[in-house]
C-alpha cells in the first residue's frame, strides 16, 4: 500500500507543477496566418519566459503584444535577451490575433540588425 501512496503523491506533485504551464499554452489557430504584417517600433516591455517570450511594442500609434518563441529556441537561434530589452527598436513580422486587436504571433524578429526566425 505504501508504494501506491508514494507514487500517487509523486503524480500529484508533477500534475501540480505542469498543470499551470500546460493551461497557459495556447494553440496557434487563434492567429490569422492569412494576414501577415510587419511592425517596427520601440520595446516598452519584454519577457524572456516560458511558455513563450513576448515584447510589448509601441508601433503605429498603439501598443502591441508580440508573442515570441520559447526562450530556449530564441537563445539557440541567437536572439539575446538584451536585444529585446526595453528601449530597443525591433521589427516583428507575424500574424494578428483573431479576437485581440493588439496582439500578434511573431514569426521573426529583427533586433540589433539581425533577423531571427522564431518558428
Amino acid at each position: 500500500m505504501k508504494p501506491f501512496i508514494v507514487r500517487f503523491g509523486i503524480a500529484l506533485s508533477v500534475a501540480a507543477t505542469l498543470g499551470p504551464a500546460a493551461y497557459a499554452h495556447h494553440g496557434w489557430s487563434e492567429y490569422d496566418s492569412n494576414k501577415g504584417f510587419k511592425l517596427t517600433g520601440k520595446v516598452m516591455e519584454s519577457g524572456y519566459e516560458h511558455p513563450h517570450g513576448y515584447v510589448r511594442l509601441q508601433a503605429e500609434g498603439k501598443t502591441w503584444i508580440a508573442v515570441l518563441a520559447p526562450p530556449f529556441r530564441m537563445e539557440n537561434r541567437g536572439l539575446a535577451k538584451t536585444a529585446i530589452a526595453p528601449g530597443a527598436t525591433v521589427t516583428v513580422e507575424g500574424y494578428p490575433h483573431r479576437s485581440k486587436a493588439d496582439e500578434m504571433r511573431a514569426e521573426r524578429i529583427t533586433a540589433d540588425g539581425k533577423t531571427v526566425e522564431l518558428r
